[in-house]
């Protein structure tokens, strides 16, 4: 069968690449066209636009590219119709992608399958009309949208596991590196542990996040080493900025390494703050925002969540504390972390807490059982 797939950002690419690794193995004759990354080219397939030229992020960056938006979107458009395929994949992006179901749904024939469902639960609500409509099959991979989706708006997904969750336990499987055989890898002190720092992967997350991070955790340098995680599409020129002078070194693309052998992290709301968990280091959430007393009340009253980070939505309770907009300071950082370092009962009771967060997300292989769902359900609409 051949099968469409938009990915408008990196992580859609990694997640979108294992999604077209599995549908080889179940489907031998797949054919892959796509809107995507280099993950996504090497898995096999035509790229006709990198993601890089649709990842506008912010307000002014999007206005300021409306053009280049608009001229994507059509493309895409009159590129699936003269491919035609049997279907066409989503992969989150919502922004751009809800608008292909729209357009698939009132234009065509081919069905639209969402991979990674937007996360309306948060905000947007409203969006829940148009997937109802447009999304032929949802497929998710968090188990609190089931409840969302199903039983608040009546509209069956699937919930298909966590590829987080997958990479994760794939690499405690494999990794085999001591902590000595890691620091001198990595010219770090062998005997201090470390406080890992997770400060994002953009540019705007680690100028926002990363002073305070470092301010707060050098009161533990003394005992401490102090290592952040280096994001591979951000320059050294860029973090030296943060870290010239302080009592901090910094790890490039070892997130999942640094992970294994650390006592306690400083992490910013995202993925991270679940792969963390998934390592059961203890952590502090943090996110710096503009106008703080102003997002807290937005926060309080617009958003439609109670929590920030994937390790309490999952849990759906307080695992982790977060600190954000007006409860974000270097004082409180400093102060939650000390609640974890060296032991204590904090720290015990968040490490239990992540074993109710690993029994939520089960252990499906995310790819594997969403491929497979798919297939059933092409073959199924041919047959019929």
């Amino acid at each position: 069968m051949k099968y469409y797939l938009i990915a408008g950002e990196a992580s859609g690419d990694l997640h979108a690449s294992r999604l077209m690794q599995s549908l080889r193995r179940v489907d031998g004759e797949a054919e892959f066209r796509f809107f995507g990354g280099d993950l996504m080219s090497a898995a096999g397939g035509m790229r006709v636009r990198h993601y890089r030229d649709l990842a506008y992020m912010g307000f002014v960056p999007v206005l300021l590219h409306l053009r280049t938006i608009f001229r994507n979107m059509a493309f895409c458009k009159r590129d699936i119709i003269e491919w035609h395929p049997d279907v066409v994949i989503l992969v989150d992006y919502p922004g751009f992608n809800l608008d292909i179901a729209k357009f698939l749904h009132a234009k065509t024939s081919i069905p639209a399958y969402y991979y990674i469902s937007p996360k309306i639960w948060a905000w947007k609500e409203y969006r829940i009309k148009n997937i109802k409509r447009d999304v032929s099959e949802l497929f998710s991979i968090l188990p609190f949208e089931v409840p969302f989706f199903e039983g608040k708006h009546g509209y069956k997904i699937h919930y298909v596991g966590n590829p987080t969750a997958d990479e994760v336990s794939g690499f405690l499987k494999t990794y085999t590196d001591s902590y000595d055989e890691f620091c001198s890898k990595n010219g770090l002190d062998s005997r201090r542990p470390v406080i890992a720092l997770l400060a994002g992967s953009r540019k705007q997350e680690i100028k926002d996040n990363l002073p305070a991070m470092i301010e707060a955790v050098s009161r533990f340098a003394d005992n401490y080493q102090l290592v952040v995680a280096g994001a591979p599409s951000i320059s050294a020129d860029y973090y030296a900025g943060f870290i010239s002078g302080q009592p901090v070194k910094i790890v490039y693309g070892q997130t999942y390494e640094l992970l294994a052998h650390s006592r306690a992290a400083v992490v910013t709301s995202g993925t991270a703050t679940l792969e963390t968990a998934l390592f059961n280091v203890p952590q502090v959430v943090c996110y710096e925002t503009p106008i703080p007393k102003v997002i807290a009340f937005l926060r309080k009253h617009l958003l439609k969540v109670k929590y920030v980070s994937l390790v309490n939505l999952i849990a759906d309770r307080e695992v982790v504390r977060e600190l954000v907009a007006d409860t974000f300071s270097v004082d409180n950082i400093a102060a939650e972390l000390s609640r974890l370092l060296p032991d204590g009962a904090c720290r015990s009771s968040m490490i239990d807490g992540y074993a109710e967060v690993r029994r939520r997300l089960g252990d499906k292989i995310a790819p594997d059982n969403a491929a497979e769902i798919m297939v059933r359900l092409l073959k199924k609409e041919v047959d019929e």
